[in-house]
């Protein structure tokens, strides 16, 4: 049985996760998960627009490993959020979201009746392909669904205490580039308002006892999140594997790249 993010957060463990974005292959997230280390993986479909198709096989592949996967959403339908559990993923996860009760919407998709407005459909993977009824299979996905919502605007970050106190939100998860740039101070992630913001973060989730996560711009970053409660690191990305590999190559072999062509 896979050991789920939700599952893992409520243990107390720290996850290292890793994004799936513009090289989504199923053979690329087989190879993560043999090299072990990684618990889960997010695809990002704010930035990108798989199909169902795509997104399942990127699902299936990481189950095969004993990943388990969320989804990142741009908050606009109820549609796009109830797809990514169908197709195989355990959680969502909101981006740029504004407010408290934008964040509660998105909670209401994401749950069945009574918590939410979620659409009843029980062909998908989360229902087993319809092989569970339909009052078990409401109530498993509202007790076992995975949410986090974002904090990289303002406005969540001016909210993010009655974010983090909303029932059915297990996460909060933020967003350095997006956050230091609303914060009017681009790339600078130790900037004072950036450190700040992180210590507010923790200070929410804290309060209503739940995680947090982050994108770590360094090891420093990292370490310095973990010691304020920080229980979910997203420290690589696709893309960013592939340049290191690319990097480590030509490090390896300097004298020849050095020499050119021959």
């Amino acid at each position: 049985m896979l050991d789920t993010i939700k599952h893992r957060l409520g243990r107390g463990e720290t996850l290292m996760v890793c994004a799936m974005g513009r090289v989504l292959h199923h053979n690329l997230v087989q190879m993560i998960g043999i090299h072990g280390g990684f618990h889960a993986l997010w695809f990002d479909m704010e930035h990108m627009d798989y199909s169902t198709e795509t997104l399942e096989l990127g699902t299936l592949a990481a189950r095969s490993q004993g990943l388990d996967s969320f989804v990142r959403l741009a908050p606009t339908d109820y549609a796009c959020i109830t797809r990514a559990f169908e197709a195989g993923a355990s959680g969502i996860m909101a981006a740029q979201v504004r407010s408290a009760a934008e964040a509660e919407q998105i909670v209401k998709w994401a749950k069945f009746h009574p918590r939410g407005c979620r659409g009843l459909n029980s062909v998908g993977w989360d229902a087993q392909f319809a092989r569970i009824p339909l009052a078990k299979f409401a109530e498993k996905a509202n007790r076992e669904t995975f949410i986090a919502i974002q904090i990289e605007t303002v406005e969540a970050l001016n909210e993010c205490e009655e974010i983090a106190g909303i029932d059915g939100v297990d996460l909060l998860f933020v967003g350095p580039a997006d956050l230091s740039q609303n914060l009017g101070v681009l790339g600078d992630f130790y900037h004072p308002a950036c450190l700040a913001a992180l210590d507010r973060v923790a200070a929410a989730c804290k309060q209503y006892g739940k995680p947090w996560g982050v994108v770590p711009v360094d090891p420093e970053y990292a370490t310095r999140c973990v010691e304020h409660g920080c229980r979910m690191l997203s420290v690589s990305a696709d893309v960013r594997l592939i340049n290191a590999g690319i990097e480590s190559v030509k490090h390896n072999y300097a004298k020849f790249f050095a020499a050119g062509p021959v």
